[in-house]
């Protein structure tokens, strides 16, 4: 892929935990969830293109290359097995990541995971909502409305904050790219769910827009796509849970 940036916090002699992020946002996403760690080291990663990952010579990648960023980003810090953690596209990585390679991995934790194939109409909506990014704000406002409740955009005007920053970072071309190979472009995420062999946990926004999960154990909280920081308390919860029922 490139050169891929992290965040990472080093407890010796633990499985860490990786986190990745979702769509628009940057590591910065689970800052919460990682100040709450004490007993693991933490690496979060940012996803191509998004935070300081901007060194990516494959242009042509896909969510393949995305679940082999991952392995390879394991490879490079010698990390053996993890818990992954993982927003949106950071969920659909790691659910193809671990259905590949399940002994890197202890247990996976997915937010908010999209699991349908691309279509003819998602290609023609973002198409669509494309020829308003030259009125980007106009354009963050209308992502609000897809990542965050009416109630928590109105309480929590933080969130719409980060994610006017966090998209800051990237050019036009950077987000018709990642829409097209993360939404328009995708893959269904059934057959890697049908072969996942770890530990799972979903969670999911009440009003979200992805389908709720009969094959992984889901919680509903409030909210809509974004439950990282909708939910923070209840996702680090959902990790706490998860890392309980795989202890060794």
């Amino acid at each position: 892929m490139g050169r891929i940036a992290y965040s990472r916090k080093e407890m010796k002699g633990t499985i860490p935990i990786v986190f990745l992020h979702g769509v628009y946002y940057d590591h910065n996403l689970w800052n919460y969830q990682i100040s709450r760690i004490k007993n693991h080291s933490t690496i979060a990663i940012d996803m191509p293109l998004h935070g300081q990952s901007k060194s990516i010579s494959k242009t042509d990648w896909n969510m393949d290359d995305c679940a082999h960023m991952l392995i390879e980003i394991l490879d490079s810090l010698a990390v053996e097995r993890c818990y992954a953690i993982g927003h949106s596209w950071g969920s659909m990585t790691i659910l193809r990541a671990a259905s590949q390679h399940p002994e890197r991995f202890v247990g996976v934790g997915l937010c908010n995971m999209p699991m349908e194939e691309g279509s003819l109409r998602t290609k023609l909506q973002f198409g669509l909502q494309h020829t308003i990014l030259p009125f980007r704000d106009f354009y963050i406002q209308q992502v609000a409305k897809a990542m965050f409740s009416k109630d928590n955009r109105l309480q929590k005007s933080e969130m719409i904050e980060y994610l006017a920053w966090s998209m800051g970072l990237l050019s036009n071309r950077e987000i018709k790219k990642t829409d097209k190979e993360v939404i328009s472009n995708v893959d269904s995420g059934y057959p890697y769910l049908d072969k996942l062999s770890v530990t799972a946990l979903a969670m999911k926004g009440r009003d979200d827009y992805v389908t709720t999960l009969d094959k992984i154990e889901t919680t509903i909280v409030e909210g809509k796509h974004t439950s990282p920081l909708e939910e923070p308390e209840k996702v680090w919860a959902l990790i706490n849970t998860l890392i309980r029922q795989t202890k060794e």
